[in-house]
């Protein structure tokens, strides 16, 4: 039994000192949430005319709250903060974004809010070979209104803001698709033939050596269906898709412009591909261009300097709080660890290195959560520690009792500690369930910061009885084997005689 404590006890103090050592080594560290680091604060404004006020529902304002964290979550900004407010009669969407100063790069992460139109391509400057109508001009009926060919050539670029969709346009592809050999001149595409309410999911593959975007569009009349009615008038290269190209339109950009290369697809074989493959940073764009790139209302464009609509969030204030929490823990756990040690001598010692083994294995796993999955660290996850620490030293106290009170009976100290952890271990396990219960329900129910209070404290649950099982009840043994002869050293007086008797007779 001995052996195996010792096993136990060198086994998990190598795991947890391996674990560190190479979460230090490789840079890895807690990321820090808007509060504590700072960040931008964007808000978004519905468009203020009386159509899209119409579409400014509550139903529709927490679809577009859940579109803006898929997006968010997808690109990796760790743990963002997205919620609806109401003022001067009208409901806004307040996106904070921890960790990015520069308010370009906010905007660019969440401005994209208008609706993903997929239109035929008419002309494109970029290729030589498109083919041009035989009069030189596209007839009204497919231009329905919009620019034409002679708009085009003399530069002309359409206000996505102002463009409606059921006519053509002339369009600039995004950046990431310039880069990548979409070109940089204009595109005059035709009206919208449907809208990304057809889609139901994209998703970047890695499929025989190399990336492709897998589409994915609900079933019937208004998924796959408008998709084929497309697909065919594209793949025949008739007058209303004369360069067999649909483009996918966010924003008045092109993001896509994928050749169509049969008539007719199933809800699932629709894939975007190239001759030598996607590279895989524009692949995965694509798919969440495709995925979440959709909003149910229009909103003001956040980068208009007048709107006022962006603005830096200074992290002096959480810094503030974070750095008086942690002088207060601080103090508290001095105290704490005092008196902790002048009670239960040896066992004190035991509880406060268990604490540091169960600190450093939860370092080093929020340290690779915040690396791997953009999690943050906000005050709300610092009060999940603070709580952990009272939760860890519950364990020790349970077990310590324990074992003092079957020392009490006339227990010698190897027995009290084999006789008793069982018992206690039990009670720990269940102690830590309740806790790891209601911290995975507010994970579940809850966004922001408070999920992050609820997931510290649910990874802190579980390391904890790690620790009780693996360091904490191991060390006691060994110590109980080394100074068994001397209870005072725990903090436990020897059995008087007749003790044992006393407590028999009385039951």
């Amino acid at each position: 039994m001995l052996d195996k404590a010792r096993l136990s006890l060198i086994g998990i103090v190598v795991v947890a000192g391996g674990l560190l050592l190479w979460s230090l080594l490789v840079g890895q560290k807690p990321l820090l949430g808007l509060d504590l680091q700072g960040g931008v604060e964007v808000v978004l404004e519905p468009v203020d005319t009386p159509e899209n006020l119409e579409l400014a529902t509550t139903e529709n304002l927490d679809l577009a709250v859940e579109i803006l964290r898929k997006r968010v979550d997808a690109i990796g900004v760790a743990e963002p903060d997205i919620t609806t407010q109401t003022g001067n009669d009208k409901n806004f969407i307040i996106v904070q974004l921890p960790g990015i100063e520069n308010q370009d790069d906010a905007v660019a992460l969440v401005g994209q809010t208008a609706e993903l139109q997929f239109r035929p391509i008419l002309l494109d400057l970029n290729r030589r070979d498109d083919r041009l109508p035989n009069d030189g001009e596209f007839p009204d009926e497919i231009l329905n209104g919009g620019p034409g060919i002679t708009e085009l050539v003399a530069g002309f670029v359409s206000d996505p803001n102002s463009t409606p969709p059921d006519q053509s346009a002339i369009v600039n592809y995004s950046a990431q698709a310039s880069s990548e050999g979409g070109g940089r001149l204009p595109v005059l595409v035709g009206p919208t033939a449907f809208t990304g309410s057809a889609l139901d999911g994209s998703e970047a593959q890695f499929i025989n050596g190399q990336w492709l975007v897998e589409v994915t569009f609900k079933a019937g009349d208004e998924g796959i269906g408008l998709f084929n009615t497309s697909a065919a008038t594209c793949f025949d290269g008739s007058l209303v898709c004369p360069q067999n190209r649909l483009a996918f339109v966010l924003d008045g950009v092109i993001e896509s412009a994928p050749n169509i290369d049969a008539p007719f697809f199933e809800s699932r074989d629709v894939v975007i591909t190239r001759p030598t493959g996607f590279p895989e940073d524009e692949a995965k764009a694509t798919a969440l261009v495709l995925d979440f790139g959709a909003l149910p209302l229009a909103f003001s464009d956040p980068a208009d300097p007048d709107a006022g609509l962006v603005r830096s969030v200074s992290a002096s204030l959480g810094r503030d709080s974070l750095n008086a929490g942690l002088i207060a823990g601080l103090v508290g756990l001095f105290f704490v660890a005092i008196y902790i040690i002048w009670y239960y001598r040896l066992l004190g010692v035991v509880a406060l290195l268990s604490l540091v083994l169960s600190a450093s294995l939860l370092w080093t796993v929020v340290s690779y959560l915040s690396t791997s999955r953009g999690l943050a660290l906000t005050l709300a996850g610092v009060v999940g520690l603070i709580v952990s620490i009272g939760v860890s030293l519950d364990s020790n106290v349970i077990f310590f009792e324990d074992l003092k009170e079957h020392m009490r009976r006339g227990d010698s100290l190897s027995s009290a500690v084999s006789r008793s952890f069982p018992t206690a271990f039990a009670t720990v396990f269940w102690a830590n369930m309740a806790t790891l219960i209601g911290a995975l329900i507010l994970y579940v129910l809850t966004v922001g910061s408070v999920r992050g209070f609820a997931l510290i404290l649910a990874i802190a649950s579980v390391l904890d009885l790690l620790a009780t099982y693996f360091f904490m009840a191991p060390l006691v043994r060994v110590l109980a084997d080394r100074f068994g002869d001397r209870p005072s050293m725990f903090g436990v007086r020897a059995a008087t005689p007749g003790s044992e008797r006393a407590i028999g007779g009385a039951a």
